[in-house]
């Protein structure tokens, strides 16, 4: 009988999923070095150690159906930049996001579980591989995935940097292009003032009061400051106030208005934003192998 604590000390012995643990000892009936011979050859054990380094290199793409009406973007992440350029990871990349798209996995954990595009195998086995044989941590960090009554368009820039995804109700594929690359270079957060959570705006009026009572103006002058400059905080953060980078002229909203189009909704995934990447001096690092 394959009890919890067995399994649990081959999970400690080799950093395998618990799952993968109780596999291999059950095919080996409880045969701990069996198991855990196993799992190296499996490429299991060797992925699992892998696991504690830090992936914020990789590459974001996307993948739109031939109709334009399903769509999405995918970040997965590697520990290497060079890791990015390899062929293996990108098709790897490349089927991720068109999974995404055709199966509609409700998150990341579900995508995992899901059978990989035609196969008999899980995304997670795959991804297991991919780590095993390419040599680095990987991991599919996010996506999003849009469903278009109108058309759906992506972007992305500096070779898998950036991808972004754009949801139109109505309007064609030059305007939406043009507004993809608006997205990748304005980092719009919200798509309109409606958007902005009222928390935020109020704590951004209080900031700008302040600015403004530190300039040395009165309250009452301070207050009709606050709201001529927060429409500059809307034009920021919001994609419908934004200048339009190849007019700045006009808003982007206008543009839209224009040409008769209604952005749903937009997605804008940028490699490694917001993951903390650990500095270690080299040095130090030899002398913790050594100890």
């Amino acid at each position: 009988m394959i009890t919890a604590d067995l399994v649990k000390q081959l999970r400690e012995k080799t950093g395998a999923g618990m799952m993968d643990c109780k596999k291999v000892l059950t095919e080996t009936d409880g045969d701990m070095e069996k198991a855990a011979e196993l799992l190296r050859e499996r490429g299991i054990a060797k992925a699992a150690k892998k696991s504690s380094r830090i992936a914020a290199e990789g590459l974001v793409t996307a993948y739109v159906t031939e109709d334009k009406k399903v769509g999405s973007v995918v970040e997965v992440n590697a520990e290497t930049d060079f890791v990015a350029k390899n062929d293996e990871f990108r098709k790897f990349v490349a089927d991720v996001a068109k999974q995404v798209a055709m199966k509609n996995p409700s998150n990341v954990e579900d995508l995992l579980s899901q059978k990989y595009l035609d196969t008999d195998r899980t995304v997670q086995e795959v991804l297991t591989d991919k780590i095993a044989t390419i040599g680095e941590n990987m991991s599919i960090r996010r996506f999003t995935r849009f469903e278009s009554e109108g058309l759906v368009e992506s972007y992305i820039h500096g070779d898998g940097k950036i991808g972004v995804l754009v949801n139109f109700s109505k309007g064609d594929e030059s305007l939406a292009k043009d507004v993809c690359m608006q997205i990748a270079a304005a980092r719009p957060e919200y798509l309109n003032r409606e958007q902005v959570p009222q928390e935020k705006v109020e704590k951004e009026m209080e900031i700008l009061k302040a600015q403004a009572m530190n300039e040395g103006k009165p309250a009452e002058i301070a207050e009709k400051m606050v709201q001529g400059r927060i429409g500059k905080y809307y034009s920021e953060i919001c994609l419908l106030d934004q200048e339009f980078v190849k007019d700045p002229e006009k808003k982007v909203g206008e543009l839209i208005k224009s040409k008769d189009a209604n952005i749903v909704e937009f997605a804008r995934l940028e490699k490694g934003e917001g993951i903390e990447k650990r500095e270690e001096n080299f040095a130090e690092e030899v002398m913790k192998q050594i100890k």
